[in-house]
């Protein structure tokens, strides 16, 4: 494993419509433009990325934390990171600081880049 990814996103939206926006399958595909099939309930299942990410719900409070098992569909079986989104209420937005640990080394600067292109950037075009 290798170096985690730690951003701080900053958002144009209130900490339970992030929140919202991620879990709810309909705005998750809306915001990414992929499919997504994501789950409100720790312990269940998800996709997204157009089936190209899966894991589970680890712990969820709703406006405040999000916590995945997840993996690439490629990655070897068993195989698993853990991402963690904590949403804090900043100024009229959320500020959003994902850590991203467990990464299989040769995938770190690939999904360091992948947040920023594929989650954050529309994202904050989403909100806007």
């Amino acid at each position: 494993m290798c170096k985690p990814v730690h951003q701080e996103i900053s958002l144009p939206a209130t900490p339970a419509e992030v929140y919202h926006a991620y879990l709810d399958s309909r705005e998750h595909a809306k915001f990414t433009g992929q499919g997504a099939r994501m789950s409100t309930r720790v312990g269940g299942a998800f996709t997204c990325g157009d089936e190209s990410i899966t894991g589970i719900n680890v712990d969820l409070v709703p406006g405040k934390r999000i916590v995945q098992a997840w993996r690439l569909s490629y990655w070897k079986e068993g195989v698993y990171s853990l991402v963690t989104f904590s949403l804090k209420k900043k100024g009229k937005g959320t500020l959003l600081t994902l850590d991203h640990l467990a990464i299989p080394s040769d995938e770190r600067d690939e999904i360091d880049d992948g947040w920023e292109t594929y989650y954050w950037t529309p994202m904050r075009a989403y909100f806007s």
